[in-house]
């Protein structure tokens, strides 16, 4: 393996960790995967060989645990690490903060400590639209202001972007990229890896899919009386192949030295909002199915619209999202009736 061509994936057995490892490979570079499999599973790294015809070197790794870290830094020759390893869901984190602190601060930190231990020269960190909080000026651009998180989740987000950005200044071989992203959905067009969340899903479109399988009851409309057009939530909704093309065109510009600065951060979105109400029928039009739903009270945490403006990650990154809200929205119900056997 090049080094310079050798990406380390942390939580690499998850949704858009399994995706960015399809589109490293097709784009030429070799990767690691480490995952704790807490909330992944194995099937998607063998999903990945299925895809690219290729063995993948995977490791049951903590990335809490700095020995078997260091053990993973000791092996293997790489460059670069995407660092996805992380709790994610906006409503647990109101009601386990410490948990998300613990898990999402300490293995970043580890990370860290590894690259510059070892003189590990790249960061791409999977960071989120959450960092914006309820912002004032909508869409919002990478030089928006960061509003107080609204959720232990967000605020992780925000701590580790600092982080990052702090090592990256004090440590005079180290760059780093944040890409903010917004809401991932979908699945791969070979429906051999998806988003598959165990227990209750906490996104939207695991939770659709789920209520069209049948194995959920009926959708939960999370507040109907945001300031929004049909009063529910806006979101920038980007299918998570594209997604994944976003993390090659910033690997790309690392190892190509083509940054700007020694800690750079893009918005990875598609730039147009979507209702909650707007996805559902959306989804129900292109699969040719009614979904059961109800509104509820709203959940903790949840601002009322976000979307992201592009333009630095399309001009900067020669980036853009490609795939339309249906053929994102068909993908999701292939994968769910693929894991289903449906």
């Amino acid at each position: 393996m090049d080094s310079n061509k050798t990406v380390l994936i942390s939580g690499g057995a998850g949704y858009i960790g399994s995706h960015t490892a399809v589109e490293l490979i097709n784009a030429g570079y070799d990767v690691v995967i480490i995952d704790n499999l807490s909330n992944s599973d194995a099937a998607a790294v063998e999903g990945v060989e299925k895809i690219t015809g290729r063995k993948i070197p995977f490791e049951i790794v903590d990335t809490c645990d700095p020995v078997a870290l260091k053990g993973v830094f000791e092996k293997y020759e790489f460059e670069t690490v995407i660092h996805f390893a992380a709790y994610k869901a906006v409503g647990e984190s109101m009601d386990k903060p410490l948990m998300y602190y613990q898990n999402n601060l300490v293995s970043f930190m580890n990370i860290v400590e590894m690259m510059m231990q070892f003189n590990r020269r790249n960061i791409l960190f999977s960071s989120s639209a959450t960092v914006y909080g309820e912002a004032e000026t909508l869409p919002v651009t990478e030089s928006t202001p960061r509003q107080p998180a609204t959720s232990p989740y967000g605020n992780t987000k925000q701590i580790a972007e600092d982080i990052l950005r702090d090592c990256c200044r004090a440590c005079a071989g180290l760059h780093g990229i944040a890409l903010r992203y917004f809401n991932p959905i979908g699945a791969h067009p070979s429906a051999l890896i998806g988003e598959l969340p165990r227990g209750v899903p906490n996104n939207l479109v695991p939770f659709v899919t789920q209520t069209a399988a049948g194995i959920r009851e009926c959708l939960s409309v999370f507040g109907d009386d945001y300031d929004t057009p049909d009063g529910t939530c806006l979101r920038d909704y980007i299918d998570v192949v594209d997604l994944a093309k976003a993390h090659v065109a910033a690997v790309n510009r690392m190892t190509d030295d083509k940054m700007k600065e020694k800690y750079e951060i893009f918005n990875v979105g598609t730039g147009n909002p979507v209702s909650v109400l707007e996805l559902i029928t959306t989804f129900e039009r292109v699969n040719d199915l009614k979904l059961p739903y109800k509104i509820t009270p709203r959940r903790p945490g949840d601002v009322p619209a976000v979307w992201a403006d592009t333009t630095l990650a399309n001009e900067e990154l020669g980036w853009k999202a490609e795939r339309s809200l249906d053929d994102t929205l068909r993908s999701a119900w292939k994968w769910e009736k693929h894991v289903r056997g449906l």
